[in-house]
């Protein structure tokens, strides 16, 4: 650096000297003749004009002196700019750049500015750089075909200017482009490269008029801004909450709040307007505001946007373009697995039924070319069909789910029905008998008597020689009780054609080899009126062949039950809905800066976007999950009920929820400060693994900033977050007295390991497995069409002429099984971007923090991860364990942290991204 300088103030010199030479010649040449006309008579005028020379010569050098300290006075910083190229350029693209090349030739470029964490003495506004163009846009974009292209461009700044905190950029050109980050280094300062995690779509000046900022990557909370960013952070802020007014553009940036009134379209008919959830008559977490205009027939419904059409969220928040493309190509092959039956539902006002196990065994072996009297119906009257099916055998065909792979009928035997309790796709609902009978919470003056149906008597031969009380106090009677979610829509949904539904009770007993097994069945309907006894039917165990088909059938009954508390509650409202209001004020109220929005960011990725494409296509009406699972126009009703009456945040942690289900104790002696009543539990055993290292990393990283209570109460922006998350985002029960408080720095690690959790592992737990473990309809169908048939009926004497055929017809059609099956198969997969729980954020390529202390924390993270999943891989070698090893029996790997791409059943995102 010093050489250079050197150099640099040598041509200055020789410049200044040569501009005073030509500057004086005359009047050296006019002193000359002066002296030689009066060399002897004047000889003092000659010596009084040559100081006048001499004096003019001073004052130049002066002036070279002056420029000279000032090159001395400067350095120069050098920034590389990483933007990540599109992996694929349509002409769109190619028309694009050439309007770039020709914007940059008359000077439309991207402009840059450092700014200062120091504050000018003499202005007292942060010191700027001054702006400098990227000259060479074009010219590099077009020579590097890679991934990403680095740019650089140079300031020359003061010597005082101290350390960059900011950088502002503006986007001159005609499109966006994806900013990846920045590093500034220079030389003879006392900074080190400093970098800037950008991850951020710049727009163009014509969409986003002013300049984008970027703080560099060091952490700093509110109290320790350095003076020079103070304003820029407020700003930054202030620019993403925006006025919450207008309708959002793609190009917005804006994080805002509605309820979700946009779920129904009474425009095209009263049988599509749904009632909107959030506020007082359905209580329901907030969304994203998109500021669309009301219906035409409903000034309180927002109009909708169908797909093709995108639906806004902040355009930090979409799905990059590998995950794009995976999601894209998961849609297309939905629709192509669904487009046959499709079709002949448009054709045939017959619902068509699977005549056979084997012809569900048939979508996996052939695809949709059964033998189900489909043919007649598309290929004399639509033609193309019959070559669509012969060119395209592959993509109809299904994946085989994992669920057979060991053993095709362990679906039928009761082991199998409860070790999904606890090992499979919906693990969160076993929960210890503590009274019985078993109470409804109901009002009994509207639903009848709260008692179970239940008795002694109907499980009293299968508690291996227990009574009833004693093998509660013995923590052996355990139960799934979806009564009091169901029976106040039981009347709605079964006056609907083709759906039938129960309130449904199951009582399971651990045996003595720590496996549980079904020992009642309760199917509950609502009483004929308001206070009434209830009709209920209660099964237990078969002992002849009528029993057994009856067993079958209210197991199915149970697990399509299961199927809708597990979507609507368990998997959409606990880990997808509840997350949004967190995550729409951490972006609101945190400043990229803040250290607890830089260990939340890897858990907020995507998922506006997944909730923003599920309000358009999956929980909408008549969307998939009203097609395709039981309670129809009512689920999302059922959702928010459940909201209202059972959902508390307090009780989401893992430990919590455990000992909230009476399925775990309190025990300091044992691992993670808890006993399970059933030891070999996967789901609760695994999880309980990460939950640990989890909260140890976040309480390890909490204390860095919050090294007391006094810390955490004066963070501004910390208290602002959380305020806003529960009276804004939660506003519904923003005063419900279990909310915890945020004082301590405990109090924060509680609620961040809370998010964490619920945003990683129990979101893979409840997703990953859907169609691996639930991709066979019969084993577990989200959707019912028939009740057990009644006694001295026609219905029973079908249903005894061929309870095979009966079985079926009450199992899902053609086209609510086909799309059911290609939806979750969708879900159920992994993109190729995919970012794991415990990953090394210090080998990614945008430098997350330079706090040293924090990677530090991070890295022990990482291997305390990869530790547990060591761990878990043996559990499921280990045939004590009954629950996830053994002739048959699939491995429970669903919260094992790392996964390939694709539908793997295993995996845990860092994030909701799915």
């Amino acid at each position: 650096m010093a050489s250079m300088i050197q150099a640099q103030t040598t041509s200055v010199l020789l410049q200044q000297r040569s501009k005073v030479s030509s500057l004086h010649a005359p009047t050296l040449f006019f002193s000359e003749q002066r002296r030689f006309r009066c060399a002897n008579t004047q000889p003092v005028r000659y010596m009084k004009k040559k100081p006048i020379i001499v004096a003019a010569i001073s004052e130049e050098l002066d002036m070279v002196k002056i420029k000279t300290e000032e090159v001395m006075a400067k350095t120069k910083l050098r920034a590389a700019l990483t933007v990540r190229r599109k992996h694929k350029e349509d002409i769109k693209d190619a028309i694009a750049n050439n309007l770039e090349a020709f914007s940059a030739m008359i000077g439309r470029r991207v402009v840059l500015e450092l700014i200062t964490t120091q504050i000018d003495p003499k202005t007292r506004k942060p010191m700027r750089s001054g702006e400098v163009a990227i000259k060479d846009w074009c010219e590099k974009r077009n020579r590097n075909k890679g991934e990403h292209v680095v740019y650089a461009v140079e300031f020359m700044v003061d010597r005082a200017f101290g350390e960059p905190g900011a950088v502002t950029v503006l986007n001159r050109h005609q499109r966006e482009f994806f900013l990846e980050s920045i590093v500034v280094e220079g030389h003879g300062v006392n900074w080190g490269p400093i970098h800037f995690a950008c991850d951020s779509w710049i727009q163009s000046e014509k969409d986003q008029a002013t300049k984008r900022i970027f703080f560099s990557n060091k952490p700093y909370l509110p109290s320790e801004t350095p003076h020079g960013l103070k304003e820029l952070r407020e700003k930054e802020l202030s620019d993403l909450r925006g006025d919450g007014t207008g309708v959002r553009k793609m190009s917005d940036r804006i994080y805002d709040y509605a309820t979700y009134n946009d779920l129904g379209n009474p425009d095209k008919g009263l049988e599509f307007a749904r009632p909107a959830l959030g506020g007082e008559k359905l209580p329901y977490p907030r969304r994203c505001r998109t500021g669309r205009p009301s219906t035409d027939t409903n000034m309180y419904a927002e109009s909708r946007v169908e797909k093709p059409h995108p639906i806004y969220v902040p355009r930090d928040e979409a799905f990059e373009e590998l995950k794009r493309g995976a999601f894209s190509a998961g849609r297309l092959r939905a629709v192509l697995h669904t487009l046959i039956p499709s079709l002949i539902a448009n054709i045939s006002a017959d619902t068509h039924n699977f005549q056979g196990f084997h012809h569900i065994d048939n979508l996996y072996k052939e695809g949709l070319k059964l033998k189900l009297g489909l043919q007649e119906h598309l290929f004399k009257k639509i033609p193309f069909v019959q070559k669509f099916q012969e060119s395209s055998e592959g993509m109809l065909r299904y994946d085989t789910p994992r669920i057979l792979s060991k053993d095709k009928f362990a679906w039928l035997r009761d082991d199998e029905f409860a070790r999904q309790t606890v090992a499979g796709i919906n693990p969160v609902n076993i929960e210890r008998v503590k009274v019985f009978p078993p109470m409804s919470q109901l009002d009994p003056s509207v639903y009848g008597p709260p008692e179970s149906a239940i008795t002694e008597e109907h499980i009293a031969c299968h508690l291996n020689g227990l009574t009833v009380q004693q093998a509660m106090d013995e923590g052996k009677l355990f139960m799934l009780d979806y009564h009091d979610i169901y029976l106040p829509f039981v009347d709605r949904i079964n006056a609907m054609d083709g759906r039938k539904s129960y309130g449904t009770r199951t009582i399971f007993f651990l045996g003595p080899h720590g496996t549980l097994k079904p020992i009642a069945i309760e199917l509950g309907l609502p009483p004929s009126k308001p206070g009434g006894p209830r009709p209920s039917t209660v099964l237990t165990p078969p002992c002849d062949a009528t029993s057994n088909w009856l067993w079958m059938l209210a197991k199915a009954h149970v697990s399509s039950n299961d199927a809708g508390v597990h979507q609507l509650v368990n998997h959409w409202l606990r880990t997808h809905a509840v997350m949004e209001p967190f995550i729409l004020a951490a972006h609101r109220q945190l400043s990229a800066m803040h250290p607890v929005y830089k260990l939340l960011h890897p858990h907020m990725r995507y998922t506006l976007e997944i909730n923003a494409l599920a309000r358009q296509s999956l929980i909408n009406a008549e969307g998939v999950i009203e097609s395709c699972f039981t309670p129809g126009p009512c689920c999302m009703e059922i959702s928010a009920v459940y909201y209202r009456q059972f959902w508390r945040f307090d009780q989401e942690s893992l430990p919590a929820d455990l000992i909230r289900r009476g399925v775990a104790i309190e025990d300091p002696t044992k691992p993670h400060g808890l006993r399970l009543l059933i030891e070999d539990y996967p789901y609760a055993n695994d999880g309980l693994l990460l939950w640990s290292e989890i909260q140890t990393w976040v309480d390890s990283y909490v204390s860095l900033y919050y090294p007391d209570a006094a810390r955490v109460r004066s963070d501004t922006e910390l208290q602002s977050w959380y305020h806003e998350s529960v009276h804004v985002g939660h506003a519904d029960l923003r005063n419900a007295p279990w909310w915890p408080s945020l004082s301590t720095p405990a109090d924060l690690a509680s609620i961040l390991s809370t998010l964490i959790w619920l945003a990683s592992a129990q979101h893979a737990a409840l997703n990953f497995g859907q169609y691996p473990l639930g991709g066979y309809v019969p084993s577990r169908p989200p959707l019912l069409r028939r009740l057990l048939p009644d006694e001295n009926t026609n219905e029973y004497a079908e249903f005894l002429a061929d309870p095979h055929r009966f079985f079926l017809s009450a199992m899902p059609g053609v086209l609510e099984a086909t799309k059911f099956m290609a939806v979750v198969d969708t879900l159920s997969t992994h993109s190729p971007d995919e970012e794991y729980l415990g990953e090394d954020w210090s080998k990614n390529a945008v430098v997350w923090t330079s706090d040293k202390r924090a990677v530090r924390l991070q890295r022990e993270f990482a291997a305390s991860v990869s530790r547990a999943e060591h761990e878990i891989s043996k559990w499921n070698s280990d045939h004590a364990k009954r629950n996830r090893c053994g002739a048959g029996v699939l491995p429970y790997e669903l919260l094992a942290p790392s996964s390939s791409p694709g539908v793997t059943c295993r995996g845990v995102p860092n994030s909701i991204s799915i």
